[in-house]
């Protein structure tokens, strides 16, 4: 198999395990319109599109008050919900080989402020976050974004990683290859989610990668 040429990355349920901060600051803002609150598990599965689409639809006109409230919260406490998903340093550090970056449908300033936190900004040549973009995931714009901060182009060989069906789709939108971390149980399963690739967990990725560039720099120094 052809090695990737860049690595995009999807952050939430991919990379990280934010959901119990992210359900607390929706909650904050259900509460003050009177709506029943999520579960963490409703959360990973509802939460799908970026604020600036979905919260107009879930609070009406006075969705700003609704956004306020959520980033009060956040800004108070994500950091303290934030956990590494299984392997996932691994990959990233199997993926050094390649130039990598993250697309998310988080806010900038809470995806800077997490990587940051974990001490992995140098794992990225570039971050992109919801807003930054003319639109956000399911929309090619972020990823498109993305590779220009990269300097490189879309193509067949630029990987996005992601856990759900709309980070699939976000992926063919940008024609690039879309590979599917896990079963994407929260979201359908993996034939819903319709990848171009899929590996079962970060661990398996993490191993595909360091065979890839074992190969390619064996091939290179055979040539």
């Amino acid at each position: 198999m052809e090695p990737p040429s860049v690595l995009l990355w999807d952050w939430d349920n991919t990379l990280v395990d934010a959901w119990a901060g992210i359900t607390a600051a929706i909650n904050a803002a259900f509460a003050a319109f009177g709506l029943p609150p999520w579960s963490v598990e409703q959360t990973k599965q509802r939460a799908r599109i970026s604020m600036r689409e979905s919260f107009p639809v879930m609070f009406g006109s006075d969705w700003r008050r609704a956004r306020d409230i959520f980033h009060r919260t956040m800004t108070q406490q994500h950091l303290d919900h934030v956990r590494v998903m299984p392997g996932a340093v691994d990959a990233l550090s199997a993926g050094r080989s390649w130039p990598q970056a993250v697309v998310s449908n988080k806010s900038t300033r809470y995806l800077h402020a997490e990587i940051a936190h974990l001490g992995w900004a140098d794992y990225f040549g570039a971050v992109v976050g919801a807003g930054e973009a003319r639109a956000d995931k399911p929309d090619a714009a972020p990823l498109l974004l993305a590779l220009h901060r990269l300097g490189a182009e879309p193509s067949p060989t630029v990987w996005y990683l992601g856990d759900t069906a709309s980070d699939m789709v976000a992926a063919r939108a940008a024609r690039v290859t879309g590979v599917l971390l896990g079963d994407a149980a929260h979201d359908g399963g993996i034939e819903h989610a319709a990848p171009d690739m899929h590996l079962p967990s970060a661990e398996t990725l993490a191993a595909h990668l360091r065979m890839l560039a074992s190969a390619f720099s064996a091939a290179t120094v055979t040539t």
